[in-house]
This record gives structure tokens, C-alpha cells and sequence, in this order.
């Protein structure tokens, strides 16, 4: 009777564990706030709707035309897309009907991808600036000037950790600034060109990328100290477009010019292991369940062992795949410069469903719906159809 007992007890177990396990995400973890997520790994965990199954049925929810390009990748909060266009202007979009809320316009065209916390929108500026917006009404709470010169002018894509807004700059720095006002707790001057690369913060450490372009001979990637901006180690040999991502422990990476995707010690920056494709990697890595993709200025997106660097697969579009990967339970999303946004089969590399746009910005996934910009001047958001889910 005893063991008939114990028997009943684990058979109970188990099925409180699977049935918590099928619980949708707890409010706001789906969200996708900035352009790494929270975990610096541009993957969802918590996708549950869109799956390798129903993705083949996704269709147009919406669109929203902007008056520009839109390179901006979105981010979700709350109900609420967020994103820049070359118009100048940032948007605020109910997510299920693609309504606009609220727009601010800026000095310049925003090609930088929002990061939303704490009830303020955080975004840069082709004008230099960064500007901090009310999530629900788009005023300005503050903004900060960076420096322009040599004919380029502009302010990337924010990360914000612990009440610290993490952003790089055209004129070459890397800013810590206080979230709720704005006031520069430090800068690191990165000695190269732009910083075209948004941070990634990893346990009390800031990565970012430098690039070339102003014919700087420093272009490496930074370990920057996430209090003081001390530099803690550099590392690379070419320019680093790709904003890095991070996972136990390792920093993943794309090299411009060495054509390379790099996995380096988080600790110490040395050079775990290396693949080399066939153009430049200017998109950012993620990084799921062991694996990490990337696309390649040769056409491709690829699948790496994340410990090793081993390919497991690689998909070829029709054009240079500079857009950053999105991965959501079992799929990843990614845009390519032949004016498709693909989604894919994140074991296989098979082809689940692709949609013209236009050549797409990296795409946000989020409460079963996928949010990408596009050349077009539009926002899109797909989803399933009633019953498909």
C-alpha cells in the first residue's frame, strides 16, 4: 500500500510539473525589449505559440508605413512596438493592429533599435543624440549630445542594465549613462572609427565592437568594465559591425573584414574557436540551446556547435544576410538582402516560410507574432490566423 502511495505521489508530481511547464510565460517575460532581449542571446525562451508545426501559416497581421526605410529592429513591451525609421522619426505602434500611438521626431534618421525599461523608450539619433521618451506618450524626459565629426553623426542601439543605459557612438565612444536622468557616469573612447556594434552586459561586464571606417588601426572588441568603463581586455584583428552575444561564458562575435565568426573567453577575451564563411559578418549572433546562428555577407545563414564552432547547417537566400537572427522555440527569423524574411527550422536549416517585404531589418518574435522592418518603409507583424494556433 506503501509503494502504491509513494507511486501515486510521483505520477501527481509529474504532471503538476508538466502542466506548469505548459503555462504561458509569466506577464512580460515574452516580451522583447531591446536587440539583444534581457539575455544578450536575441532568443525568446519564452515563445510558445509559433512553432516549426504552424510557422508554414504565418500571414500578414499588418503593416505600418513609415516615411523612410525602416532599419530599426522592433522592440515589443506591453502591447506596444517600438521602432525608428530614416524619416527621423520614432514610433510607438499598438502591437495587435499596428495603430500608431505616438511619434518624436528627431534631428536625424533613426536606424537604432529601441530599448524599452522602466517605463521609458530609449533610443539613438542619426542627430548624435540619445533621447529617453515616456513609453505611453513619446515626450521627452531627456536626451544626451554625443560628438560629431568627419561627416558622421549618430548614436546606436541601447542596452540598459541595472539603471545604466549602454550605448555606442559614431564618434567612436562607448557611454554608461544614468537611465533616469541622462548624466554620464563614463565613456571609453574605443580609438577606431564608429561604433556601429550595440553593447551586450554580461555579468558586470560591457561587450561592444568597433569599426574602421574613419581609418581607425584599434577595431577590436571591448571588455569594458560595466561601473567604471576600465577596459578589461581587446581582442579581434578587423571591424566589428556585429553586436556580440553571451553565453556561458563565451563572447560570439562577427568580424567585417576577416569574414570570420569568432567565440572568445568572456573572462579573459581569448580566442576559443573560429568560422570563417564567405563574407563579411556584419549580423549579430544568437545563441539557443547550444547552438549559434548568424548570417554572412556570402548569401548564407549558418548553424554552429557553440562549443565547438562545428557546422551543423547553413541555409543560402538571395542576397547578403546582414540582418541578426531572432530565435523562438525551435525556429529562427531572419531577413536578407534579396527581400525576404525567412523563417527556418533551427535543428534542420528547412525552409519553413519566407515573405517578400523588402530587405529586412532584424526581425523581434514575441506572443506569437513576428516584428520586422523592412526598405519598404514598413513595419510588418505575422501571425496565425484563428485556429491555427
Amino acid at each position: 500500500m506503501k509503494r502504491i502511495s509513494i507511486l501515486v505521489w510521483i505520477l501527481c508530481a509529474c504532471f503538476v510539473s508538466v502542466a506548469w511547464s505548459q503555462q504561458p510565460a509569466a506577464k512580460g517575460q515574452n516580451n522583447w525589449t531591446e536587440f539583444h532581449r534581457t539575455n544578450m542571446r536575441r532568443w525568446n525562451p519564452y515563445e510558445h505559440v509559433l512553432n516549426i508545426r504552424n510557422v508554414p501559416s504565418l500571414h500578414r497581421k499588418w503593416s505600418y508605413t513609415t516615411g523612410g526605410p525602416v532599419d530599426s529592429s522592433p522592440a515589443v513591451a506591453n502591447g506596444v512596438v517600438y521602432v525608428g525609421s530614416d524619416d527621423n522619426n520614432a514610433y510607438a505602434l499598438k502591437a495587435s493592429t499596428g495603430a500608431k500611438l505616438w511619434s518624436y521626431t528627431t534631428g536625424g534618421g533613426v536606424s537604432s533599435s529601441p530599448a524599452v525599461a522602466n517605463g521609458v523608450v530609449y533610443v539613438g539619433s542619426e542627430d548624435g543624440n540619445l533621447y529617453a521618451l515616456h513609453v505611453s506618450t513619446g515626450a521627452k524626459l531627456w536626451s544626451y549630445a554625443t560628438n560629431c565629426g568627419n561627416g558622421y553623426c549618430g548614436v546606436d542601439s541601447p542596452t540598459v542594465a541595472n539603471g545604466v543605459v549602454y550605448v555606442g557612438s559614431w564618434d567612436g565612444n562607448v557611454y554608461a549613462l544614468n537611465a533616469g536622468t541622462g548624466a554620464k557616469l563614463w565613456s571609453y573612447a574605443t580609438r577606431g572609427g564608429l561604433v556601429l556594434s550595440s553593447p551586450a552586459v554580461a555579468n558586470g561586464v560591457v561587450y561592444v565592437g568597433g569599426d574602421s571606417i574613419l581609418g581607425g588601426k584599434f577595431t577590436k572588441v571591448y571588455a569594458l568594465h560595466a561601473r567604471t568603463g576600465t577596459l578589461l581586455w581587446k581582442a579581434g584583428t578587423s571591424a566589428v559591425d556585429s553586436s556580440p552575444a553571451v553565453a556561458n561564458g563565451v563572447v560570439y562575435v562577427g568580424e567585417v573584414e576577416s569574414q570570420t565568426l569568432d567565440a572568445l573567453n568572456a573572462r579573459t577575451g581569448a580566442l576559443l574557436w573560429w568560422y570563417t564563411t564567405g563574407g563579411s559578418v556584419t549580423s549579430s549572433p544568437a545563441v539557443a540551446n547550444g547552438v549559434v546562428y548568424v548570417g554572412s555577407g556570402d548569401n548564407n545563414v549558418y548553424a554552429l556547435k557553440a562549443s565547438t564552432g562545428a557546422l551543423l547547417w547553413s541555409y543560402t537566400t538571395g542576397g547578403s544576410v546582414g540582418s541578426s537572427p531572432a530565435v523562438a522555440n525551435g525556429v529562427v527569423y531572419i531577413g536578407s538582402g534579396d527581400g525576404n524574411v525567412y523563417a527556418l527550422n533551427a535543428s534542420t536549416g528547412a525552409l519553413l516560410w519566407s515573405y517578400a517585404t523588402g530587405s529586412s531589418s532584424s526581425p523581434a518574435v514575441a506572443n506569437g507574432v513576428v516584428y520586422v522592418g523592412s526598405d519598404d518603409g514598413k513595419v510588418y507583424a505575422f501571425g496565425l490566423k484563428k485556429g491555427r494556433e
